[in-house]
C-alpha cells in the first residue's frame, strides 16, 4: 500500500474514532466549536428537503445522495461535499446500519473569511479565475492536507481552553488548503469580484431575504446586470434551477417550518410564503414534498 494513501486511510480511521465518540446517538450534533457539527445515521433514510449553507463536509462512512435540481450526486466514505451558497436540496442516506452508521463531519464557511484569505493568493493564484459560471455544490475525493487539518480542528475539542485561541486559525487553515485543491477555483470564483457566480450568489442572498414578494424575471436580471435569458441560464448553472424553481423551494420550505414548528395552517402558511392561491400552495406542496400539507405535517409530527 503507498505510504501516501496509508496515512490517509490511518487520518479517516482517526476522523471516525472521534466523531463515533462525538456523536454516539444517532442525529445531528453540535460541538462548542462554532460551524463545526457531527452526523450520524444509523439506517438508510427517506428522502430529506432541506437547505445547504454554505460548508465543507466529509463523508466518513456510509453513503449519501444529494439532488440539486436536475442533478444528482453521490458522496460515498472519503468525499468532501463544497457547498458554496444556499442551496435547497434532496438528499437521502443510502449505506448505514447500527454497526457502521453513516458519519460525517460538516464544517460551515464564513464568506468573509473567504474573501480576506482570497485577497492575500499570490497573485498567479488569482489569474487562473475565469468569467464561466460554475456549479454551488461539489463533490471531491478529499486529499489527504484536509482531511489532516478537519482532524486538527476536531481533535481541538479535546483541549476546550484552547479553542478561543486556535479555532479559527485552523478554520483559516482549512479555507486555504481548499483554496489550493481541485475545489479552490469554485471558492476563488465566488469572491472575485463582478464575476457571474458572485452575482448570481447576490441574487441568492436576495431571494432568501424577499422570498414571499411576488418577483419578476427582469427585475433580477437588471440586480445581476445581465440580460434576463444569460440571467437565467447563469442561475440554473450555478443553483441547478431555475430562479423561480429556487423561490418556489424557498416558500415551500418555509411554509412546512412554520406548519411544523409554529403551528400554522396551511392557509396561512401559504399566504405568509407569498402564496396568493391557497389550491396552487397545496398542488405544488404535494409536488415537492410527495403529501398534502395536513397529512406531511401528521407524519412528521407522529414521527418525532
Amino acid at each position: 500500500m503507498p505510504v501516501a494513501f496509508a496515512e490517509r486511510s490511518k487520518n479517516i480511521d482517526q476522523l471516525i474514532q472521534k466523531v463515533s465518540h462525538l456523536a454516539e446517538i444517532e442525529g445531528d450534533h453540535q460541538s462548542v466549536i462554532s460551524g463545526l457539527s457531527f452526523h450520524n445515521r444509523m439506517s438508510p433514510t427517506d428522502s430529506t428537503h432541506c437547505i445547504y449553507s454554505m460548508g465543507l463536509s466529509l463523508v466518513l462512512q456510509g453513503q449519501k445522495e444529494v439532488i440539486i435540481g436536475d442533478n444528482v450526486y453521490q458522496c460515498h466514505e472519503g468525499h468532501s461535499m463544497l457547498t458554496m451558497m444556499d442551496l435547497p436540496v434532496t438528499s437521502r442516506i443510502i449505506n448505514a446500519s447500527s454497526q457502521k452508521p453513516f458519519l460525517a463531519v460538516l464544517l460551515l464557511l464564513d464568506i468573509q473569511v473567504v474573501n480576506e484569505l482570497v485577497a492575500n493568493l499570490p497573485v498567479e493564484a488569482k489569474t487562473i479565475i475565469s468569467n464561466d459560471s460554475h456549479e454551488s455544490f461539489s463533490v471531491e475525493l478529499v486529499d489527504i492536507s484536509l482531511i489532516n487539518a478537519v482532524l486538527r480542528l476536531v481533535k481541538m475539542l479535546d483541549e476546550p481552553k484552547m479553542i478561543p485561541h486556535l479555532a479559527d486559525l485552523v478554520k483559516k487553515e482549512i479555507i486555504i488548503r481548499l483554496l489550493n485543491s481541485s475545489q479552490g477555483i469554485y471558492l476563488r470564483q465566488l469572491v472575485k469580484s463582478g464575476s457571474v457566480n458572485q452575482k448570481i450568489h447576490q441574487i441568492v442572498n436576495w431571494l432568501k431575504n424577499n422570498f414571499a414578494q411576488p418577483i419578476r424575471m427582469d427585475d433580477l436580471a437588471e440586480r445581476a446586470f445581465m440580460s434576463p435569458s444569460t440571467f437565467r441560464q447563469h442561475f440554473r448553472e450555478v443553483t441547478g434551477m431555475s430562479p423561480l424553481q429556487y423561490q418556489k423551494q424557498l416558500r415551500l420550505q418555509e411554509a412546512r417550518h412554520l406548519m411544523l414548528n409554529h403551528n400554522f395552517d396551511a392557509g396561512r402558511a401559504a399566504i405568509s410564503v407569498g402564496y396568493e392561491s391557497a389550491s396552487q400552495f397545496s398542488r405544488e406542496y404535494v409536488r415537492l414534498f410527495g403529501e398534502s400539507p395536513q397529512r406531511d405535517i401528521q407524519r412528521m409530527k407522529q414521527n418525532t
